[in-house]
């Protein structure tokens, strides 16, 4: 930070009292750790056609956001805010662009349609070379499509419903039960798939399990995850990817 000898609480004092544009910048360069550490997160999952500055820019939005609206008497740490704020940001910037090209959404049809034949054939969960095989792809090739068509349906829940008013249209985030007022049913339904995946997780082998636990449960990126098992990042994405063709079905219903 610029000032040294002026505290952090200092800072949001005056940012909260004056919204002095020095004091502002000064709180952004403080966090931009933040923001690079949530790019990095969205951005090891994101096709090779997103551009990382625009991932960048739509994160550094949401932190300024944040700046903006933060409350400093509320009981909560800025960290976690901002940490919300900017990752919400990029979702919403990625909804509205078409990023995902349409060679890959046409890709994953064929995927898709090669699973379930698959699935049918051999009375068990393809791998990945049978369905590579099947489609004519590499591996890789299709771990990857996988992997981005899973994070295209991630965004779609935030999409916008179409049978509302301008005025009242609200996104599908919001239309969402809250899961402390889930009727018995749900809870029983939530309950039941749950166990589903948990079943499914464990016919996964040990590395598998190991990797989607330190990614999904831990939160740590792939290539922390590759520095714990001392392998290489691409390597951890391929286990990863493997993993995730096999609970493919599950996940999407989760």
């Amino acid at each position: 930070m610029k000032h040294a000898t002026t505290s952090l609480n200092e800072l949001w004092k005056r940012w909260q009292q004056e919204r002095d544009q020095d004091v502002g910048n000064q709180l952004v360069e403080y966090y931009m750790p933040i923001v690079n550490y949530q790019v990095n997160r969205v951005f090891a999952h994101l096709p090779q056609n997103v551009d990382r500055q625009d991932v960048k820019s739509l994160a550094f939005m949401g932190l300024v956001d944040a700046l903006e609206k933060f409350d400093t008497s509320r009981d909560l740490k800025f960290d976690t805010y901002a940490s919300f704020r900017i990752k919400g940001a990029i979702i919403d910037g990625l909804r509205k662009e078409d990023w995902l090209p349409r060679t890959v959404r046409d890709k994953s049809k064929i995927i898709e349609n090669a699973y379930e034949q698959l699935e049918q054939e051999l009375n068990r969960t393809p791998d990945l070379s049978e369905i590579a095989k099947h489609v004519g792809m590499d591996e890789d090739e299709v771990a990857e499509v996988v992997k981005d068509t899973l994070f295209a349906n991630m965004l779609s829940i935030e999409e916008k419903t179409n049978d509302e008013s301008e005025e009242q249209r609200d996104s599908l985030r919001n239309t969402v039960p809250d899961l402390k007022g889930m009727t018995p049913d749900e809870e029983i339904l939530k309950k039941e798939r749950i166990e589903e995946l948990t079943e499914a997780i464990k016919e996964l082998n040990d590395k598998e399990q190991l990797v989607v636990s330190l990614f999904y449960k831990e939160d740590l990126t792939l290539t922390e995850v590759g520095h714990i098992l001392d392998l290489s990042t691409s390597r951890i994405s391929q286990i990863h990817s493997k993993a995730i063709t096999k609970l493919k079905d599950k996940l999407l219903v989760i």
